[in-house]
């Protein structure tokens, strides 16, 4: 999931994943006044958006602190730009926690261990590592968030997708890690088991999390967002492992 923080989807695994079912059922086709009135779907979507927000807000935190490892000025000047976008998502998914009548803080706090667990279980050592942390790790929870915001309600739907929108660390990424594989192509081989560990590591923070959380795992199995069940969070994580594969070859890593 989207405990991790930064918000890009490469071109390149863009069709591994869903936005939206081509037509609107169910609470997909509510908006969230309608779909609000049932207790625990309102409680799933405040798991949700707290969820993100804390991401979001770590996000930030995070690439600013990947701007020190920057080896250029150029480079240090395009992470601090990513991180005012991602900041700029968090004051979003915090308002709308507001305007719905949320406490933020509270709504974020249940993610605050298991992200921040994460972090310091996957700290990078270096610049690289950081970006492929940010590249790989990050987008197969927003892989995850897009595949359950084709079940919200249109209201969420929309924000949800919004915050997820590509901050511009993708191509950043992949132009940075590359350029360094050309140079010294024994790097690869280090960043090719990093991305692996990553990869392991996001998807069992994210299925421990959901675990914890009744009302998210009740969505996730069907009873409360349309379409979801058990065969379809199988189909959904292979999925997102799919987009993972395509990840790594843009980078030029083995999967």
């Amino acid at each position: 999931m989207r405990f991790m923080t930064t918000s890009d989807k490469p071109d390149n695994a863009s069709d591994a994943t869903v936005d939206a079912p081509a037509e609107q059922t169910g609470v997909a086709a509510q908006d969230w006044a309608t779909a609000a009135a049932d207790p625990q779907y309102r409680a799933a979507v405040v798991d949700l958006l707290g969820a993100l927000a804390y991401g979001e807000l770590a996000a930030f935190e995070r690439l600013a602190e990947d701007a020190k490892l920057a080896p250029t000025l150029a480079d240090k000047a395009e992470l601090a730009k990513m991180a005012s976008a991602e900041f700029h998502h968090f004051e979003r998914l915090r308002d709308r926690l507001t305007e719905i009548g949320e406490e933020p803080t509270h709504a974020m706090q249940p993610f605050v261990a298991a992200l921040d667990g994460f972090h310091r279980q996957t700290a990078p050592s270096d610049w690289l590592e950081g970006l492929v942390k940010a590249y790989v790790g990050d987008s197969i929870a927003s892989d995850f968030y897009r595949e359950v915001a084709a079940r919200l309600d249109t209201d969420s739907r929309e924000l949800v997708l919004a915050v997820l929108d590509d901050t511009g660390h993708a191509g950043f990424a992949v132009e940075k890690v590359r350029a360094a594989i050309d140079a010294e192509p024994r790097v690869g081989g280090r960043l090719a088991l990093w991305a692996r560990r990553l990869m392991g590591e996001a998807l069992s923070q994210s299925q421990r999390v959901v675990a914890d959380r009744d009302a998210l795992s009740t969505m996730l199995v069907g009873g409360v967002a349309d379409g979801f069940d058990l065969a379809e969070v199988g189909r959904m994580f292979s999925r997102i492992t799919e987009a993972h594969t395509k990840r790594m070859a843009a980078l030029g890593l083995a999967a």
